[in-house]
């Protein structure tokens, strides 16, 4: 190969490089961002339900993981038609995983990391992500504190002390999660403290 060969050869492998760089990088990168708020960016969602809407600052920078999965879901459209399904008024109402007739909508999506060690309480108008006896099992389901639950704070990071993960806070509508927590309660289906008048969440939007 002559030297004016390798030079066209090389200004070709330049050009397909930045070419390559030019219309991949872009699109990499928004698919990383599209659910993972940028540092320092605080997420506006609003859960519209039938007792009216409940409007969420959600605290990226301090439940990253948290907020993605939630943002995720609300973007897909999973929260429309689920209910809160466990309501004890003085401690919280919990929503997000079973729709009117108190079937289970599972959200096919692997648990996420309990981030519950970031200094968030769980005080009243806290949202918080429900789970199981393994801290790591939460999914879809969350809950909104009725009152200041200290007992559900992280104190260790043990099965008994990993505590609860706080990932935002109500800035307006308490009066519908007063409203909420008001409702009348019993055994339904098998679940304990289940509405007997469901509160329906028809959506929940995020702010762009």
């Amino acid at each position: 190969m002559c030297i004016r060969d390798r030079q066209i050869t090389a200004l070709i492998t330049i050009v397909t490089i930045v070419a390559l760089i030019f219309f991949l990088s872009p699109t990499d990168q928004n698919d990383q961002n599209e659910y993972y708020p940028e540092e320092d960016q605080m997420s506006l969602v609003t859960i519209s339900t039938s007792a009216g809407d409940i409007h969420l600052e959600l605290d990226a920078n301090n439940a990253p993981i948290t907020v993605a999965n939630f943002l995720k879901l609300a973007k897909d459209g999973y929260y429309t038609g689920t209910i809160f399904h466990r309501i004890i008024e003085g401690f919280m109402v919990q929503g997000g995983g079973l729709d009117e007739n108190m079937a289970p909508k599972p959200t096919n999506t692997d648990p996420i990391q309990n981030e519950a060690n970031n200094g968030l309480k769980n005080d009243r108008g806290s949202i918080a992500m429900a789970r199981t006896m393994d801290p790591h099992s939460a999914t879809g389901q969350f809950f909104i504190n009725h009152k200041d639950n200290d007992f559900l704070n992280h104190t260790a990071e043990t099965s008994q002390g990993w505590g609860y993960a706080v990932f935002g806070s109500v800035i307006d509508g308490m009066d519908v999660v007063d409203q909420i927590a008001l409702s009348i309660t019993s055994n339904v289906g098998g679940y304990a403290d289940a509405p007997l008048e469901p509160t329906i969440i028809n959506s929940v939007t995020v702010s762009e």
